[in-house]
């Protein structure tokens, strides 16, 4: 006795305890209130039957008993009212529930006559029930039996295995708790068995634990630590109370005497005192093991799975890789059916990446995208959706996910992780969501940088297809080029060499004419012949310099010093350009050199470029202009300026003027039929020969043209 109503105490602090857990969580849901109403029906038969054990007088006693009456005719009824409410049938209006209520009405209003309990005695026993305790045991069956069959129809026709989930863990409740209650406190009474009736009431609580479990959703459903560990501590306490009660109360009193406690007892008590010390961790552990193993199916730790998921996308580049290692570090702990990557591509369409479990494949890949889209950044969880998107609900169900993980960076949403339900039937739980959270952003952060490492390679690698393909034209282009550089070189050094033939014979005519070989000519006609032999000998230095960049090119370009007077050089080229001097009111200004040394040099290289200097001033020094032409030594050179006050040429392009084919703007305005080749060429045949070239130049105000050379280098 003393043990029974220890255990009814116990059950009914625990069942009060869960009632106001669930009543609490969600007080607006008509599924808590009804089980928080199933749970208190079990609180008062519990502690009517706890306080008809307690009663010495027998008419409390007989009170006590007749209220027992109340609580399993409750438990049935609302265990039915319970199962319509949560199939959520058409039929749950008030005045069906009232009308399915009256057979517990009626029961209900005989509870206390005699056709319940007749007599009973003090402390609960010998109980004597009437005609309507034979009654309560059909009511009882009717509604369960409703109840369960509800709970089968629609198990059978549902496709929500979360509701699935529920109804098995229902079943696993009433069949803890119904079947021995029905068996301790309703048929062996009928039968005058008594013995065990104390003990039928405690087993209700499974039930209660069950639907609890069962009805509360993701976020809370958290309380399976309370209602484990509750049981867990309650399994303990009542084999510690039954085991150790049983050896002090039970052999205490057999072996030791009833007087007061003298040494002996004393030391016999703290001896099992120290026993139940000692005994209480193992037990503890035991009953944890058993408890968790039916509670606690899906626990991991959640460091772990973080530590497994980072060693794996850290410092990796390749996508695949990344997505099978973080879908196997969770897939370990979450165990869901599959699990899979939805990722965006540069067109902003999902497309399906790796998959881990069962195959899974997108039934409408339109509807889901566009679902996920509107969804934004949160969470979408099947077993919470928004009460007002039932279409969203609706969409999860066809694609059988449970729960969608964005995967978010901190500039933009590049995919979603999809889970499909839970191996173990279990709803995923505020641990879970916890860890996705930490999950995904370390995987989204690692996609996109895998994402981008792969546009960079893909980049690379068209970009390097693109300069092969571009060095491929280039060198046929540039065989091209240099083929037709080469007809042109060629083209040029016959062209050049067939015009020196005629212009020879020209330069001869017009000299034999200048010189009055074939008569005396008017000085208009002397003019004529002069300015044309000129032209001639300017034409002669054209072809001489094409030529010998022709020769550069083709590496003929040959250099034959001789001895010669550069004075008699200067002087003979001046009398030559007397006549443009003159048309063009030029002031030239020379001095020749009494002193200086024969050189070794090439004669008619040199005065190509001389002529080529002293000409350029000519055409680029204005009219009424003056031109400087000197020459003369210092101590260690040999130095040949020709100094104009003309155009000039302008700093921006000092840089390219003795480049082939090179001409400054200016110059081009002033002379357009330029060829660009002089001073290239003046340049080569003095730096060919150990000199250097001289060059100044102001724009508008003149420039200094020569060369000068060692004397080291040229003395003969």
């Amino acid at each position: 006795m003393f043990i029974a109503n220890i255990l009814l105490g116990l059950t009914c602090v625990i069942a009060f305890f869960l009632g106001l857990f669930i009543i609490i969580s969600n007080p607006r849901k008509s599924e808590n209130r009804v089980l928080a109403s199933f749970i208190f029906a079990i609180c008062i038969w519990l502690l009517s039957n706890l306080v008809t054990n307690l009663s010495a007088d027998p008419g409390q006693a007989l009170f006590f008993a007749r209220t027992t009456f109340i609580g399993p005719i409750l438990l049935s009824y609302l265990f039915y009212v319970f199962v319509r409410v949560f199939i959520a049938t058409e039929k749950n209006t008030p005045w069906y529930l009232f009308l399915v209520s009256i057979p517990a009405l009626l029961l209900l209003s005989i509870t206390f006559t005699k056709l319940n309990v007749e007599s009973i005695s003090a402390y609960g026993a010998n109980t004597k029930v009437g005609v309507a305790y034979t009654l309560l045991i059909p009511v009882i069956l009717t509604y369960i039996t409703f109840g369960l069959m509800s709970l089968i129809r629609f198990y059978k026709r549902s496709s929500d295995s979360v509701k699935k989930v529920q109804i098995r863990y229902i079943f696993a409740g009433a069949v803890a708790a119904i079947v021995p209650g029905l068996i301790i406190n309703g048929i062996l009474p009928v039968f005058g068995n008594y013995a065990a009736n104390l003990y039928g009431p405690n087993a209700v609580i499974f039930l209660a634990i069950f639907m609890s479990i069962a009805i509360v959703k993701h976020r809370l459903l958290d309380i399976r630590l309370i209602v484990a560990r509750s049981l867990t501590y309650a399994l303990l306490l009542a084999v510690v109370v039954i085991f150790y009660g049983i050896i002090i109360f039970g052999i205490g009193s057999k072996i030791l005497p009833s007087s007061q406690l003298n040494l002996f007892e004393r030391l016999f008590y703290v001896t099992f005192a120290i026993l139940m010390a000692l005994s209480y961790q193992p037990l503890k552990k035991f009953f944890d093991k058993i408890t968790n193993k039916f509670f606690f199916q899906d626990v991991y730790n959640t460091q772990e799975v973080l530590d497994n998921v980072s060693s794996v996308i850290v410092g990796s580049v390749d996508p695949h890789k990344i997505q099978r290692g973080a879908l196997n570090a969770l897939s370990t702990a979450l165990r869901p059916t599959f699990m899979s990557f939805l990722l965006f591509t540069a067109g902003d369409k999902l497309i399906k990446g790796d998959v881990v479990g069962q195959q899974w494949n997108m039934h409408n890949p339109k509807i889901l995208q566009a679902a996920l889209k509107k969804s934004g950044k949160k969470f979408i969880i099947y077993d919470e959706p928004d009460e007002h998107n039932e279409k969203l609900r609706e969409i999860l169900r066809i694609e059988e996910i449970s729960l969608v993980a964005p995967l978010v960076t901190k500039d933009e949403t590049i995919g979603y992780l999809l889970l499909g339900p839970k191996k173990s039937g279990n709803i995923y739980n505020t641990q879970d969501i916890g860890l996705l959270n930490i999950a995904t952003n370390e995987m989204a952060v690692a996609l996109q940088n895998a994402q981008r490492f792969d546009e960079i390679q893909a980049f690379a690698l068209t970009m390097q297809e693109k300069v092969t393909e571009a060095t491929r034209e280039l060198k046929t282009s540039n065989r091209k080029l240099i083929a037709l550089d080469e007809a042109k070189d060629e083209f040029i050094s016959m062209a050049s060499h067939q015009l020196r033939t005629p212009l020879t014979s020209i330069k001869g005519y017009l000299s034999m004419l200048s010189d009055g070989d074939m008569g005396k000519l008017s000085p208009a006609q002397m003019k004529a012949v002069q300015e044309a032999f000129g032209s001639s000998q300017r034409m002669v230095f054209l072809i001489a310099d094409f030529l010998n960049v022709s020769r550069i090119k083709t590496g003929k370009f040959v250099i034959e010093p001789s001895k010669i007077d550069l004075s008699v050089v200067v002087g003979e080229e001046l009398s030559q350009l007397k006549e443009m001097f003159e048309s063009k009111n030029l002031k030239l200004s020379y001095e020749p050199p009494h002193d200086l040394p024969q050189v070794m040099l090439d004669d008619n290289k040199m005065r190509q470029v001389m002529m080529n200097m002293i000409d350029n001033a000519i055409y680029y020094t204005p009219v009424g202009g003056s031109i400087n032409v000197q020459l003369y030594k210092t101590d260690s050179e040999l130095i040949f300026k020709v100094v104009d006050n003309g155009i000039g040429v302008s700093k921006a392009e000092q840089h390219k003027l003795f480049t082939k084919f090179f001409r400054a703007s200016n110059a081009k305005k002033a002379r357009p039929d330029g060829t660009g080749l002089g001073l290239f060429m003046a340049q080569k045949i003095v730096v060919e020969q150990g000199g250097a070239i001289i060059f100044e130049s102001t724009e508008n105000k003149g420039s200094t043209f020569g060369f000068r050379f060692p004397l080291s280098k040229i003395r003969a």
